[in-house]
């Protein structure tokens, strides 16, 4: 099934909700093929409503399992669980689903569709209860005291019910989601399925032509016989004006696609030329790459040319006087190259051959999140084995060693460096963080984090088991400088 269908039956399914045929909606919700964890969501949620636990448990699971990050979803089943007298896994759920918050005080599910704000406080408040229903009178206190701290609304008062129900060691009534609401698609989406007119219908605003209703692509249109054709400027005058008429001295045999062939004797004519000795030019109506040294200026006008047309295009232009000059170096021929970079773990930079020392130094720091100041560069030359590299080695030397495409460095933390860089900022990471682009740093709860960078307010960049990437603030913390 495609996205656009599931979307469709989406639409549909809330629209009967909405409606209040709720057993339509569910029916639409079921008949969907390829069900993501909204989806699931509304299933279950209608399944509640029907007091249908066991299909509501199901929904649930099948929600967490397409998102694990979904906390309503875990509040839900938690609340399914409570229904059901399954009061220990009604805890674990509420746990997770307060777990999800990561310190936020409550998450507004409106920009996924869900018009509803589940606040940390009610979490708890529920937390307590299961806690209340376990016996477990002291720890539901604690949890009470702790939603209360965390209340943000004068509107939340069943948490100061609940602390009293508590001390008289009696239960209350848990908060649930309410039940008008489910996740709706994305209003942009369907406003996308609908069919528009784009182009409308055409209609005829002003004709020569006396009652003329066509409206087509060609309407109808009276014949005038000897109509004068306006001239077509000549090909000369249009290059002119585009750019500076060159002579061609050597013939030139092109080598990729956007080159052009020309032999001695043709004009051509310069749109621009660049310092690395290439001309953009036009000829024959045909515009492509020609070395400018090929060419030759070339003091034309309308009138020498119409001459030239008339006495000398039989006549056979000299040999060039000497030697072509050789092929000029395209910039995107420069040779790249891999430098690999042995240091604790082993980096890939692509460089461009013959870079300067400062500049090679800088790149490869820039890589390693380190002060350039704090390493040494060395490379193995086939007689003398490492040598070290610094500003006043030839790095004609070290390019020397491309082999392939591929040059190999080891980097070294210069002596006294690797205390000083201990100083740095060290984060331990509070959960685990899995990649989801290349540029992302993968970790595991607990795992120690060297701070490179901050990226913003959200985001740092760091180093981890070998690995340099970015990755979401809110999971780790700093170490405490005697922990380090």
């Amino acid at each position: 099934m495609s996205f656009v269908n599931t979307l469709k039956q989406w639409d549909e399914a809330v629209a009967c909700f909405e409606r209040g045929d709720s057993a339509a909606s569910l029916g639409t919700f079921l008949d969907i093929q390829e069900k993501n964890s909204k989806i699931f969501f509304n299933i279950g949620c209608l399944h509640l409503i029907n007091k249908n636990l066991d299909a509501a448990e199901k929904a649930f699971d099948g929600s967490i399992g397409k998102d694990g990050h979904l906390a309503v979803a875990f509040f839900q089943r938690a609340l399914t669980f409570y229904k059901k007298e399954r009061y220990e896994e009604s805890f674990a759920d509420f746990q997770h689903a307060f777990r999800e918050f990561r310190g936020n005080q409550l998450i507004d599910y409106k920009p996924l569709g869900l018009r509803h704000k589940l606040y940390a406080c009610e979490v708890l408040h529920n937390m307590a209860l299961a806690h209340a229903q376990l016996g477990q009178w002291e720890k539901a206190k604690e949890t009470l005291l702790t939603a209360l701290n965390l209340r943000t609304e004068a509107k939340l008062s069943h948490i100061d019910r609940g602390l009293e129900c508590i001390l008289k060691q009696k239960v209350f009534e848990p908060v649930e989601v309410p039940a008008k609401v489910l996740f709706k698609p994305n209003k942009n989406y369907v406003a996308e399925l609908e069919k528009k007119d784009y182009l409308g219908k055409a209609k005829v605003v002003s004709s020569i032509v006396f009652q003329d209703e066509f409206s087509g692509f060609a309407p109808l249109q009276p014949q005038v016989e000897e109509v004068p054709t306006r001239p077509k400027a000549p090909e000369v005058l249009r290059a002119l004006e585009e750019g500076e008429p060159h002579t061609v001295l050597f013939e030139f045999v092109p080598e990729t696609s956007d080159e052009l062939a020309v032999v001695p004797g043709n004009i051509v004519f310069v749109l621009n030329s660049g310092e690395d000795n290439w001309a953009s030019v036009i000829f024959n109506e045909r515009r492509g790459l020609v070395p400018y040294n090929f060419l030759e200026r070339l003091e034309i006008t309308l009138s020498s040319k119409q001459d030239q047309d008339g006495t000398d295009k039989d006549d056979i232009p000299a040999p060039p006087r000497r030697e072509p000059p050789n092929r000029p170096q395209r910039k995107s021929e420069s040779s790249l190259c891999v430098v690999k970079v042995h240091f604790t773990y082993t980096i890939a930079i692509c460089m461009v051959s013959g870079l300067p020392y400062t500049t090679t130094l800088e790149k490869i720091s820039n890589k390693l999140g380190l002060p350039a100041m704090a390493i040494t560069l060395s490379y193995a030359h086939i007689d003398s084995g490492k040598i070290v590299i610094d500003e006043d080695t030839r790095m004609e030397d070290v390019w020397r060693c491309v082999h392939n495409g591929r040059l190999t460095l080891w980097c070294d933390l210069k002596e006294g460096m690797s205390e000083q860089l201990q100083s740095q900022t060290q984060l331990m990471a509070l959960h685990s963080y899995e990649s989801s682009t290349p540029e992302d740093l993968e970790f595991h709860q607990g795992d120690t984090i060297l701070l490179l960078s901050k990226v913003n307010e959200d985001w740092f960049e760091g180093q981890c088991n070998g690995k340099i990437g970015i990755f979401p603030a809110s999971f780790v913390e700093e170490v405490p400088m005697k922990d380090k």
